[in-house]
């Protein structure tokens, strides 16, 4: 199978940006246009997971329908989306990872995750191996400013830690490396958006059920 991957150039410092993406909302680009100039990085990739094996799957849309809300959504010339970590089979991150760094050997990749990930990422399958892969970038999310930090992956990876000062350094430092960044944030959540979506959508079934019930014309879907 061809993988296809975003545009590149050989030196270019790219951040690599993974989720579910169910669905890619504001805050995303947010956290990529913080990235890309905190960081100083040429390029931010979307990498629309096939799913997290640390989250409810039933609740996953459809792979090409969370591509398509994030290509909807990235609305900045710097940010890609792809889907190929569904092309070469993977189902954790240090697999992807291990996967670009082979084959995109002269990229300066950066792995971006939230706050709210750091204070989990001791759970995730081979934390290590993807903290000694390539530098990371943590974003600070509500709720999880200090949380984040005092997680047993970050405790465990405290001498690795930049000074946020140095943040436009950590593409170009060798791994393990991290640095945390604080600045405006967004409130907004994929879950949240759903429960919003899914309550709309209950509201208005409810709505119509009552028209049909009082005699009235249901509102034609």
């Amino acid at each position: 199978m061809i993988v296809r991957l975003p545009p590149s150039a050989p030196g270019l410092r790219v951040g690599l940006y993974g989720g579910s993406f169910n669905p890619a909302h504001a805050g995303h680009l947010h956290v990529s246009r913080l990235a890309l100039r905190r960081l100083a990085l040429d390029r931010i990739w979307w990498l629309v997971s096939p799913g997290n094996p640390l989250k409810d799957r039933t609740v996953l849309a459809p792979l090409p329908e969370r591509v398509a809300g994030a290509a909807a959504i990235a609305r900045d010339p710097r940010v890609s989306v792809t889907d190929f970590e569904s092309r070469i089979g993977a189902r954790y991150t240090r697999e992807s990872l291990h996967w670009l760094v082979r084959h995109r050997p002269g990229l300066r990749f950066v792995w971006i995750m939230g706050a709210d990930s750091l204070a989990g990422f001791h759970r995730w399958q081979g934390w290590r191996t993807i903290a000694s892969t390539m530098p990371i970038a943590v974003i600070d999310r509500p709720g999880f400013t200090l949380t984040g930090v005092a997680g047993r992956a970050a405790r465990a990876l405290g001498r690795y830690r930049l000074d946020e000062s140095d943040a436009a350094l950590l593409a170009d430092a060798v791994p393990p490396a991290w640095v945390f960044l604080h600045g405006p944030r967004s409130d907004l959540s994929s879950t949240a958006l759903r429960n919003a979506q899914a309550s709309t959508q209950w509201q208005g079934e409810d709505a119509g059920q009552d028209r049909i019930e009082s005699g009235a014309p249901a509102p034609l879907s």
